[in-house]
C-alpha cells in the first residue's frame, strides 16, 4: 500500500535538532533554510547548550520544546543519532529527516545500526528520510529543510548526490525549469525512491518526476511505480558498467550489463533514461512544453543553411527520430511560398530567404505543421541573428533594424501558427538569447544552442510504441536442486518447450542402447563442460551408430567428461538458431535475453532485453526488432521462418526462470526456428 508522506511533506510542526550558528555544520544551513517560512508553521531549533541560535531561542532537547512536533531534522554527531530519534519518537514525530552520516555507507556494523533505528521508527508510525541525506524541500508547502534553495516549478527531484541537485538547478535556470519538491534519498533506509515516485505521482503540483539514483533498492518495483506514475519520470544512473558481466557462466551472462537491464526496464516503463545532467535538463525543459506528439517519430528538419541541416537531420535520427522525405503536395506548398534555390525534400532549407524575407520562416513552419506526414518539427540554424546584431548580442549581417523587427514579427507568427496546429516544435539557434528566440521560448517552444540537445529533447516530445509495462512474477515454484542438462531440459519440456529425443549414458554399452532408441544422425554432447562447443565437445551431423561410437571414444579420450547426452539430430535446413536467456539481477530480478544465437552469440552481439517473464507478443517485438530480423523474414531466397512459434517458446522458458529464484542463469542456445515451428537444442542452468 501507498505510504502516509504528508508529515514528510507539509508538517504541521518543524524541529531542527543540531541547530547552530556556526556557518561550517550542515545545522546552521538547514536551520537557516528552515526559518524562511516562520508564517507557515512552528519552527523550533534545538542545541544542547541552548541560548539563541540565528537569533532565535534555541531549546535545549526536544522534550523542551513543550509541545508536540511533526517532522524532525536531525543533524548531530552520530554517536547522539539514535538518542536524538528516540526524543522525537517519544515527543510525537511523525515524520524524522536524517542528515547524520556514518551507518550502512560505513560498513556492516554501520548497517546493522541503521536497521535498528529503521524498524524502530516504523514501529512507532513514523517515516525516516536518509540517515546519510541533504535533506528536503517542498516549494508547494513552503517547507525548507535543505541546504541550498530550488527554484519553484513543477519538477520533483530524488537524488543521492547534493552537487547533482545543484548542477540541475544552475542548467535548468536558463530555461526556467523550477522544481516542486527535492528529496536527498540517503541510505533510504525507511523511505525509499519507490515510496517518493509514488508520492510525486500523486503530488498535483508536480507535473515530472526527475531521479538521480545509484541504488535503486527494489529497481523492479521501481519501474513499476514510475509506469503507474501518470506522468513523466527521467531517470539519471550510475554504475551502467559492464564490469557485473565478467565473472557470469554463460552466453547470457557475459552479454548483459548493468546498463542493458536499466534501459530494458525504463523502456519497458516508459521511463526517459538519460546518461548525463545536462541532458536530463534538456529532457526536463523539453516535458514543461507539455506539447506532445500524438503519432509517430517522422520529423522535418528546418534550416536556413545546408550544413545546419544536414547536422541536424544526423542528430535527429541519432536521437531515434525518422527524417522521411516529404510527400510531393508538402513540397508543392513549401514552392509557392520560398523561392526556386530552396530545398523542399527534407532538410527543408531556405538557402539565404531568411535575409531577403524573415517572414519565410514563420510560412515554412506553418507549411510544415500543416502537412499530415509531419509528427514534430526541428528548426536549426541563424535565426535568432538577426535580432541579435541589434540586441548587442553579435550577431546579424548588415540589415539593421528592418531584419531584426522581422524576424521578431517571424517568432510571433511561428507561436501562432503553432498554437493553431499544435505538434511538437524545437529550435536549434546559433543565438538562443536573442530577442527573436525568447519570444519563442516564452511561448513555451525549447531553444537550444546545441544541434544534439534540440534533438533529443525533440525525441521526448514525440510518441515511440506503448510502453510494454512491468511483468508481474510467476509464484515460486518447487526449487531445481540439479543443475545438471537432463534435468534442465525435463524442467523446460514441462513447461511445453520442445526438444529433440535425447539420452544421457556414461559408458560405450549405454550409448549403443541409446542409439536404438532414436534413429540417427545422432548428436553426441558432454556433458558437464562449460560452452561445449568451444571445448570440442559436441558432435553434430552423425550418421550412424559406428559414426556416433568413434565420436565418443575420441571426444572421451580428450575430455574424460563423466557422462554424455546422445541426441537426434534436427533438421536445420532453413532455420535461424536464436538464444534465450534469463540472468537474474540484484535490483531488478529475473532479466531476459533473445537474439541471434548458436556459435556466434557473444561475437554478433545482436541481442535484445526485458524484465521477465515476457509475454509472447513482447518476445515477438523483441525479436523482430534485432538487427538480423531480416533474416527471420526470409533472407536472400530463404523462407521466413514461424517467429511467432519462437515466441510463445521464450514465453515458456522466461517464465520457468522467473518462477525459479534459486536459477541465477538460465539459458536455452541454440533455439531453432524454422518455417514448421521452434525446436530447443541446447539448455544450461547456473544455481545462484
Amino acid at each position: 500500500m501507498a505510504r502516509d508522506l504528508t508529515a514528510l511533506f507539509d508538517p504541521r510542526s518543524v524541529a531542527v535538532v543540531g541547530a547552530s550558528d556556526d556557518p561550517a555544520k550542515y545545522g546552521h544551513a538547514v536551520a537557516s533554510q528552515a526559518l524562511r517560512a516562520p508564517d507557515r508553521r512552528p519552527v523550533h531549533l534545538v542545541n544542547r547548550r541552548g541560548g539563541t541560535v540565528l537569533g532565535q531561542r534555541a531549546a535545549t532537547s526536544l522534550a523542551a520544546v513543550g509541545e508536540p512536533v511533526d517532522l524532525v531534522v536531525i543533524s548531530v554527531p552520530g554517536t547522539g543519532f539514535e538518542a536524538a530519534v528516540d526524543d522525537a519518537l517519544a515527543c510525537g514525530a511523525r515524520a524524522i529527516v536524517a542528515i547524520t552520516a556514518g551507518f550502512a555507507e560505513a560498513g556492516p556494523a554501520g548497517l546493522v545500526r541503521q536497521r535498528a533505528v529503521a524498524d524502530r521508527v516504523r514501529e512507532a508510525g513514523a517515516v525516516l528520510v536518509g540517515p546519510n541525506c541533504l535533506g528536503i524541500a517542498d516549494n508547494t508547502t513552503e517547507l525548507y529543510l535543505a541546504s541550498d534553495r530550488f527554484a519553484p516549478g513543477g519538477v520533483a527531484l530524488l537524488s543521492q548526490s547534493g552537487n547533482l541537485a545543484l548542477e540541475l538547478q544552475l542548467r535548468g535556470a536558463p530555461h526556467g525549469l523550477g522544481f516542486s519538491r527535492f528529496v536527498s534519498l540517503g541510505n533510504q533506509a525507511d523511505v525509499t525512491l519507490v515510496d517518493l515516485v509514488e508520492d510525486c505521482a500523486r503530488h498535483e503540483e508536480t507535473a515530472a518526476i526527475a531521479v538521480y539514483a545509484e541504488d535503486f533498492g527494489d529497481g523492479r518495483a521501481f519501474a513499476r511505480a514510475a509506469a503507474a506514475a501518470g506522468k513523466p519520470v527521467v531517470l539519471l544512473t550510475a554504475g551502467r558498467g559492464s564490469a557485473s558481466a565478467r565473472s557470469a557462466q554463460s552466453h547470457t551472462g557475459a552479454l548483459t550489463s548493468s546498463a542493458d537491464v536499466v534501459a530494458a526496464a525504463c523502456r519497458d516503463a516508459g521511463v526517459e533514461l538519460v546518461h548525463t545532467p545536462r541532458e536530463m535538463t534538456v529532457v526536463l525543459a523539453a516535458l514543461a512544453a507539455g506539447r506532445r506528439a500524438r503519432t509517430g517519430r517522422r520529423t522535418a528538419v528546418f534550416t536556413d543553411g545546408g550544413g545546419h541541416g544536414a547536422i541536424a537531420a544526423d542528430a535527429a535520427e541519432d536521437a531515434g527520430l525518422e527524417v522521411p522525405e516529404l510527400a510531393g503536395s508538402t513540397q508543392d506548398r513549401l514552392r509557392g511560398v520560398l523561392w526556386e534555390q530552396s530545398a523542399v525534400g527534407n532538410p527543408v532549407d531556405l538557402a539565404g530567404m531568411g535575409e531577403q524575407r524573415p517572414g519565410s520562416y514563420a510560412d515554412t513552419v506553418a507549411g510544415l505543421l500543416a502537412a499530415d506526414e509531419v509528427d514534430a518539427v526541428l528548426m536549426t540554424g541563424y535565426f535568432g541573428g538577426y535580432a541579435a546584431s541589434e540586441g548587442g548580442l553579435g550577431g546579424g549581417p548588415a540589415g539593421g533594424s528592418a531584419l531584426a523587427e522581422g524576424e521578431v514579427r517571424a517568432a510571433r507568427d511561428i507561436t501562432a501558427h503553432l498554437a493553431a496546429a499544435p505538434k511538437p516544435l524545437v529550435v536549434q539557434s546559433m543565438y538562443p538569447q536573442s530577442p527573436s528566440c525568447r519570444v519563442l521560448a516564452g511561448a513555451g517552444i525549447p531553444v537550444f544552442s546545441a544541434t544534439e540537445d534540440a534533438a533529443r529533447a525533440l525525441a521526448a516530445l514525440t510518441a515511440r510504441a506503448p510502453a510494454a509495462g512491468i511483468p508481474a512474477l510467476p509464484l515460486a515454484a518447487a526449487p531445481l536442486r540439479d543443475p545438471g542438462y537432463h534435468s534442465v531440459r525435463a524442467l523446460l519440456a514441462s513447461a511445453g518447450v520442445p526438444f529433440p529425443a535425447a539420452r544421457e549414458i556414461t559408458d560405450e554399452d549405454e550409448l549403443l542402447a541409446a542409439a536404438e532408441d532414436f534413429y540417427g544422425p545422432y548428436v553426441l554432447k558432454a556433458l558437464h563442460v562449460l560452452h561445449k562447443s568451444d571445448a570440442g565437445g559436441v558432435a553434430l551431423n552423425l550418421p550412424d551408430r559406428a559414426a556416433l561410437l568413434a565420436a565418443y571414444r575420441q571426444m572421451h579420450a580428450r575430455l574424460g567428461a563423466p557422462a554424455y547426452s546422445v541426441e537426434a539430430m534436427a533438421d536445420l535446413t532453413g532455420g535461424v538458431e536464436l538464444i534465450v536467456g534469463v540472468n537474474r539481477d540484484p535490483r531488478f530480478g529475473p532479466v531476459a535475453m533473445v537474439g541471434l544465437g548458436g556459435v556466434f552469440t557473444e561475437t554478433l552481439r545482436d541481442v535484445a532485453f526485458a524484465l521477465a517473464p515476457l509475454s509472447a507478443a513482447h518476445a515477438e517485438r523483441l525479436l523482430r526488432g534485432l538487427r538480423g530480423a531480416p533474416l527471420l523474414a526470409g533472407a536472400r531466397g530463404r523462407p521466413p521462418v514461424d517467429v511467432a512459434a519462437a515466441a510463445a517458446v521464450i514465453e515458456r522458458i522466461t517464465t520457468v526462470a522467473a518462477a525459479h529464484p534459486e536459477i541465477a542463469e538460465l539459458e536455452v542456445n541454440p533455439l531453432l526456428v524454422r518455417s514448421d515451428g521452434a525446436l530447443a537444442l541446447d539448455g544450461r542452468a547456473v544455481l545462484g
